[in-house]
């Protein structure tokens, strides 16, 4: 559920997505090959994730914001730290569909900009701008959070 929702911002939606996972999930598990601690997890998460993301390009609304950049996001020291989890992962649900996806593929699956921009069929340098502008939005949210503007 909480991959789902990492990718998918929250809703109804998630619980389809979810679904889906589990049926295909289920559906496939003769092809599960064990390969160690913590395979049968990654096959899974695999799964949901794959699952999210064809929920997204299906979705009209997932569409990247504005046009490439080659900015580069100010990282001023901006650190979550003292942000509890749940309210971190509502920052990341709030951010617009395509600047969420391109995040979560890019920090949590650690895929390259260039696969990102293979699975999404976006540009190369747009999955690097949308990351950038992810991370510019999220730190904005951290800021305002950090000084009780939230």
């Amino acid at each position: 559920m909480a991959v789902c929702m990492r990718y998918m911002g929250g809703g109804d939606e998630v619980r389809d997505v979810l679904q889906d996972a589990f049926i295909k999930i289920l559906t496939h598990i003769a092809n599960f090959q064990y390969r160690g601690e913590g395979s049968l997890k990654a096959w899974a998460t695999r799964i949901a994730v794959n699952e999210a993301l064809d929920h997204l390009r299906k979705r009209p609304s997932l569409v990247v914001i504005g046009q490439p950049s080659h900015d580069v996001a100010d990282d001023d020291g901006c650190e979550p730290q003292n942000i509890p989890p749940e309210v971190l992962s509502s920052m990341v649900a709030s951010l617009p569909d395509g600047y969420r996806t391109v995040l979560n593929l890019f920090v949590f699956e650690q895929l390259p900009h260039k696969e990102i921009a293979r699975r999404l069929g976006i540009a190369e340098g747009t999955s690097a701008s949308q990351y950038l502008r992810a991370k510019k939005l999220l730190q904005k949210k951290i800021k305002d959070y950090l000084k009780g503007n939230i």
